[in-house]
């Protein structure tokens, strides 16, 4: 297993955060829709409050057209309600005017005094089906466009998709100088050069681990030929108890009531379905064992049901920790856990695992090329 060099000094931490189930997608049994983890203002916001409550440093806030809430407006009522812990928006990339998006994200990022980050997303919008070197082509322009909002007065833009001369970025400066950080997740090469040029974290969906560490490196790779580097995320469910016969067993309950027909609709529908990460998590069910393992304690069954993240770390608290661990020596140091329902499973691991994690907020800076233009000191606060 390859393990390509790590970005940040204090790798004995790693910022763990949670999911918030905005799209749906919050069962028993999965597949079986149920009215009291339906996507819901007071039921996902509760996820967020006891998500804060267990030490979770971070919150997935995920986007969807067909199916949830509004990821910016659940974000934005959740800064009064929240104290300490960080929000990663996810931001489709094309759907909002970048100028007004930068907007939007700079007045988010006051009202949570510096809590936000963002998830940059490049799919489809309803009705397209583009190109993916045009969709990540628009996905470059809008951080692109971003960057100049955040960091000069006047952005001047000439690309594919947009053009802009001497139009006034004010008053779009985030409360972080610079701007929040930057979560990517994507497989092809544009992809990749997308997030090594622009992005500051790499986000993974679960695969074995030697495919894992070959996808940092060839980022990595990127990264550097723009004098740049990042760090590493794994988005993954969890399924964690006292022991791992517990554990299992819950897994089986969890699709015991699953209709494959259904399950095949419930992935279908997300604009996300035909991406290249998507059929690598198919890819995995299919080469797992029978009872769905393609490693000893990585379970590809929530895939059956679930586009995007289609795999669990199912195990004891020590095994779990184990592999969280192997994980950090790989030099991944951002974690997105979920579980099902979100809220039991939140507090299962932050009862058994957090307490035995040194847990942090990715740094601000850690040897990226500075901007184009430099940035100056506008805003109220640094990065948390």
């Amino acid at each position: 297993m390859t393990v390509v060099p790590v970005t940040s000094a204090d790798l004995d931490a790693a910022e763990i955060s949670w999911f918030a189930a905005l799209c749906s997608d919050d069962y028993e049994f999965l597949g079986v829709p149920e009215g009291r983890l339906r996507s819901s203002w007071a039921h996902c916001s509760g996820i967020v409050k006891e998500a804060e409550k267990q030490g979770f440093r971070n919150i997935l806030c995920p986007s969807s057209y067909q199916v949830g809430q509004d990821t910016l407006s659940f974000v934005a009522g959740c800064a009064p309600i929240t104290d300490s812990i960080n929000f990663l928006a996810a931001v489709r990339c094309g759907e909002m005017q970048p100028i007004m998006l930068a907007r939007t994200l700079a007045t988010l990022d006051h009202m949570l005094e510096g809590r936000l980050t963002v998830n940059i997303i490049s799919s489809d919008f309803p009705g397209e089906k583009a190109e993916s070197g045009f969709r990540y082509q628009r996905s470059r322009e809008v951080v692109e466009i971003l960057k100049q909002a955040w960091t000069q007065d006047q952005i001047t833009y000439a690309g594919q998709v947009y053009d802009f001369k001497g139009l006034s970025t004010d008053p779009a400066r985030p409360y972080q100088t610079g701007g929040p950080l930057l979560y990517f997740g994507g497989y092809s090469p544009d992809a990749l050069e997308l997030c090594g040029q622009h992005c500051d974290v790499y986000l993974m969906w679960p695969e074995p681990k030697d495919q894992l560490a070959q996808r940092m490196k060839d980022v990595h790779q990127v990264a550097e030929r723009y004098g740049r580097t990042l760090d590493y995320g794994l988005r993954v469910h969890m399924i964690v108890r006292d022991t791992e016969a517990e554990a299992r067993e819950y897994a089986e309950h969890l699709v015991s009531k699953l209709d494959d027909e259904l399950g095949q609709l419930i992935r279908e529908r997300a604009l996300d379905s035909g991406s290249l990460g998507v059929s690598h998590q198919a890819k995995a069910r299919e080469l797992a064992d029978k009872f769905g393992y393609i490693e000893p304690h990585l379970w590809t069954g929530i895939g059956r049901a679930r586009s995007g993240c289609g795999a669990a770390l199912v195990g004891s608290a020590d095994q779990v920790l184990s592999e969280i661990e192997a994980y950090q020596e790989m030099g991944i140091r951002a974690f997105i856990f979920s579980g099902y329902p979100h809220m039991d499973e939140c507090e299962h691991f932050g009862r058994l695992v957090m307490p035995e994690l040194k847990t942090c907020s990715l740094p601000q800076e850690y040897g990226r090329v500075p901007a184009t233009v430099p940035a100056t000191p506008l805003g109220t606060g640094e990065r948390r």
